[in-house]
């Protein structure tokens, strides 16, 4: 039954400590980390922005329906609700300690209140590894618990947080909500107007809106704006128990649904809608078939790049395997005694997405990424783990009105899922950087890996967006991006500015990172890979590795200081 608008309890309309408080039990709610803490972040001043004393995110302690529970909830009044080095912190943090109160017989829940443009440009890396340290936490936390995201309005939810997104075990969506990895804005700039005019806004939210979503099996509810429905249909997803199937894990339901999609025709919202609501989430192998002969027309064409040089130099003879789009490259091999199967993502331009022809993830993309792994998984579950090592060189995800509405977001979730799954199995993955590591690309391929190892070379980058796209959504000119990076190195280009943030195991140099000799290879092998394989077999499977080394513990110094502070009032 619709409510009447006049009678509404409007959840839209609520800031965000408010929103936290009207999810929670009535009288449970206890602020962590609030704003008389004044954990701001440390790089917003030096860049002429004033910093919010909680960093435009509340963290909620209290209960839902009498059970230990955790609510974030993200202010999109502050930079678009983006998520930079505390801010992020505050969300992985919280999300760590509802595990540790799970593996310690405390059944802690966990809800997301989304409202974000994803990473926060003005911290740049600092954003994309705490995005990155989110999706492990909510891998392993749904398997104690469902995770729930609500995306009600008037931000949305774009970026990496959308991959946080498809990765909850609930999606809960109003109308006005809007869920997709690039901004409309992003996709102009990168693409062009012809490919998403970012000022038309009602074919925005009819092609990523709530309703659309719900309509075409990416989302779970779609709510009215009104503060009790949301309440309730928290509520219920918890009386209904952890999900088994989760939908970015449902590989081949998804493949089976793009093999509907004929990419010679511009497609509505519409037509969408009447097209998977026809085809439930199952198997159909006719439809993997059919796709799998989409792929194969016509030939690829093997565009040379770096991902595809040092994934045939690793292989070696080793045939690839053929069972995946063209695009996404997987072969096993041995190295010594160890296992390995690398997985490589490389240009094609006879794709038949044509926003993914340079090497870019893409949906039929991260889906394979997703499939190769589980594969691995699954021949995997009774024996020996095999390594699995992403070789990273991906330009950015692809940037086009197609991909969005087919939702690329999940696809990415998907591959993400995929990795920490395998990571949390006993695999260990290993991401090599040979290239460029961009946005949500490097986030489905490569950041969920128990290290990263990396080669010293110009060509090797890591950022959240083109600097171009960059200038236009911080509103700046690129000089004053570079200018920005010599003060605050997690917003530089390079891969030695990287190494500072403490993330890579190891950085290693004297490797023609174009045409690798084979003492080249050799020394990537039996070195570089070798010692992270065996690194990430001898410590924990989740990142808090990442955290624990000396360069983290200055210049990460705050995501640090976040987690032991969450930790001191979490009880």
């Amino acid at each position: 039954m619709t409510i009447p608008i006049r009678e509404r309890n409007s959840f839209i309309e609520l800031n965000a400590r408010e929103r936290a408080q009207s999810v929670i039990d009535h009288g449970t709610f206890r602020e962590l980390l609030g704003p008389f803490e004044r954990m701001e972040s440390p790089h917003l001043e030096a860049q002429g922005i004033v910093p919010q004393s909680d960093d435009g995110v509340i963290i909620g302690r209290g209960t839902i329906e009498g059970h230990s529970a955790v609510v974030v909830s993200i202010e999109g009044a502050f930079l678009g609700g983006g998520i930079g080095e505390v801010s992020g912190a505050k969300i992985a943090g919280a999300l760590e300690l509802a595990i540790q109160d799970n593996r310690n017989g405390i059944p802690t829940r966990a809800v997301l209140l989304l409202e974000t443009g994803g990473v926060r440009l003005q911290e740049g890396n600092y954003g994309l590894l705490a995005i990155a340290e989110m999706h492990a936490a909510i891998v392993a936390l749904r398997r104690y618990q469902p995770v729930v995201c609500v995306i009600a309005g008037m931000i949305g939810c774009f970026g990496g947080m959308s991959i946080t997104a498809g990765l909850c075990s609930t999606i809960i969506m109003t109308r006005q909500g809007r869920l997709q990895l690039n901004g409309p804005e992003v996709i102009e700039q990168e693409a062009g107007i012809l490919e998403w005019d970012s000022r038309d806004r009602p074919l925005i939210w009819q092609t990523v809106g709530g309703e659309q979503r719900y309509e075409t099996g990416m989302a779970d509810f779609l709510m009215e704006d009104d503060v009790e429905d949301i309440f309730l249909s928290i509520r219920s997803v918890y009386r209904s128990g952890i999900h088994d199937n989760l939908r970015s894990a449902q590989v081949e339901s998804f493949l089976a649904r793009l093999a509907l999609i004929d990419t010679e025709q511009t497609m509505q919202p519409e037509s969408l809608r009447m097209l998977w609501a026809k085809s439930a989430l199952h198997t159909d192998d006719s439809d993997i078939e059919t796709l799998k002969a989409l792929w194969q027309q016509p030939n690829p064409e093997t565009t040379i790049s770096r991902g595809r040089t040092w994934f045939q130099a690793l292989v070696g003879n080793r045939e690839p395997l053929q069972n995946g789009v063209p695009t996404v490259l997987c072969a096993d091999s041995i190295i010594g005694d160890e296992p390995v199967r690398y997985i490589a993502v490389v240009p094609n331009r006879n794709n038949r997405f044509h926003r993914a022809r340079s090497g870019e993830v893409g949906l039929d993309e991260g889906w394979t990424i997703a499939q190769y792994i589980r594969e691995a998984m699954e021949e995997d579950k009774d024996g020996q783990r095999r390594a699995i090592v992403a070789i990273v060189d991906v330009p950015s995800q692809a940037y086009g009105y197609r991909e969005e509405m087919l939702g690329i977001f999940l696809a990415c979730a998907a591959a993400v899922d995929a990795y920490a799954s395998a990571r949390l199995a006993g695999h260990s993955v290993i991401a090599f950087m040979v290239g460029n590591a961009i946005s949500g690309a490097f986030l489905a391929h490569g950041l969920q890996a128990n290290r990263l190892v990396a080669l010293n070379d110009p060509g090797v980058s890591v950022q959240v967006m083109s600097k171009k796209s960059a200038a236009r959504v911080t509103r700046r000119s690129i000089e004053e991006l570079e200018a920005t990076a010599q003060k605050i190195p997690a917003t530089a280009y390079d891969i030695e500015s990287f190494a500072t943030l403490g993330a890579l195991h190891s950085l290693t140099g004297g490797i023609n990172a174009d045409q690798p000799t084979q003492s080249d290879i050799e020394k990537v092998k039996q070195h570089l890979l070798m010692d992270a394989i065996s690194a990430s077999r001898s410590s924990s499977p989740d990142l808090s590795s990442r955290l624990l080394s000396e360069e983290a513990k200055m210049n990460r110094a705050a995501s640090i200081t976040v987690r032991l502070k969450l930790a001191e009032q979490w009880i």
